[in-house]
């Protein structure tokens, strides 16, 4: 019996964190046969380039597929998106996979799941259903009606995604394979690295050993104009508090040249002593970060999952994770200075009292995506199910 060949696309440095155990579950699974796809933004150095961190991890790359154009703004990612389905379509003619994987809502997915469906590949998506506050609601609602079977992560995703319409027997509430590697975390948390010995990063090099908060702030693709002004607003109270900061560099979204040169200048004109800079670090490093930390600063979806999984306090600036469920470890606050401020403030107050939410999985995740991919009657049409 051949093997099914699995083509799993990874267009962003977070898209792997959010697939690793998928990837060695359906590697390891006898029925599998996995091809990775590295394209978009997980291939660029400035965004932290994630192949040395998957080929040191083990994973053969089948192919490369450079598709981002310069800009960082609205039409560079549409035309970015143009480019991918092109040069993706050559990807999967040369492949010739059984199925394609896409995941979660990035604009590069979107190119993922037209170049599959239009030559009649079976789609299946990861992470659909869920609720985002910006540019990512739609391509997620796209990809899962571009899709043929859906490995959602939550309970409330998976009624989302049939009342959308999808046939309930190929809907599967798997979890998300980013908690199986915080359920590793969980069981041996102590910081085993130093992070600026290990990563370098740029920046004073801070004493964080007595406690510290993570800051990643992305922009908000509906209000890329103010992605310098919010970002700067965040350094400030950050910078004022003094306390010890490890911030990671945004992705690469509309807006994205507008917060990396607020950090840029920030950084160049007022050298604030408290903060070290980092572009990125391998997913069970960051985790480790995160849940020794006092805090999570920003506007990240690791904040609502991964966090949630390890209790970590977190403050929700702004509106891109509007909508989307959430445990209590989220207090959410407008881009409003004071407001960061007394949330950062509360949050540190309220860590040893937060508890840890399986919202998003128990930490088994990728061998279920494995098992259902192996097991699923693979197809490429489908109608409404009403």
């Amino acid at each position: 019996m051949n093997k099914r060949k699995i083509c799993v696309v990874i267009t962003a440095r977070p898209s792997y964190s959010r697939i690793k155990t998928a990837l060695t579950a359906i590697r390891n699974h006898p029925s599998l046969e996995l091809q990775l796809v590295v394209a978009g933004s997980a291939l660029l150095d400035r965004y932290g380039n994630a192949v040395d961190y998957i080929e040191n991890d083990g994973f053969k790359i089948d192919a490369k597929v450079f598709m981002v154009l310069e800009g960082e703004n609205k039409t560079s990612m549409a035309k970015t998106t143009g480019l991918g389905v092109m040069e993706l379509a050559n990807t999967f003619y040369n492949l010739k996979p059984d199925a394609v994987v896409t995941i979660a809502d990035r604009f590069e997915t979107l190119a993922t799941s037209i170049a599959a469906s239009y030559q009649n590949i079976p789609l299946i998506h990861i992470q659909g259903g869920e609720v985002t506050g910006n540019i990512d609601e739609k391509v997620r609602h796209a990809n899962t009606k571009l899709a043929d079977i859906h490995l959602v992560a939550s309970e409330d995703a998976k009624l989302r995604v049939i009342k959308m319409g999808e046939d309930a027997n190929y809907v599967f509430n798997t979890g998300c394979p980013s908690i199986d590697i915080a359920y590793k975390v969980s069981k041996s948390p102590k910081l085993n690295f130093n992070p600026i010995t290990k990563y370098g990063g740029v920046g004073h090099t801070i004493n964080w050993q007595e406690g510290y908060v993570v800051v990643m702030q992305h922009p908000v693709t509906t209000e890329y104009h103010q992605a310098k002004e919010n970002v700067l607003t965040t350094l400030k109270v950050i910078h004022e508090l003094g306390i010890p900061a490890f911030w990671f560099w945004p992705n690469v979204d509309a807006g994205a040249d507008g917060t990396s040169n607020g950090i840029r200048s920030y950084r160049e004109i007022h050298k604030p002593e408290n903060i070290h800079f980092f572009k990125n670090m391998i997913p069970e490093d960051f985790l480790r970060l995160l849940i020794n930390s006092k805090c999570l600063v920003g506007n990240s979806s690791v904040g609502i999952r991964e966090c949630a999984y390890l209790g970590v306090p977190v403050i929700n600036i702004g509106t891109r994770q509007n909508g989307r469920a959430r445990g209590n470890n989220v207090m959410d606050v407008s881009y409003k200075q004071d407001e960061i401020k007394s949330g950062i403030l509360n949050r540190i107050e309220a860590k040893n009292i937060i508890s840890n939410d399986t919202l998003y999985g128990d930490g088994n995740s990728g061998d279920k995506i494995a098992n259902i991919i192996a097991e699923v009657e693979l197809r490429f049409h489908k109608t409404i199910s009403y």
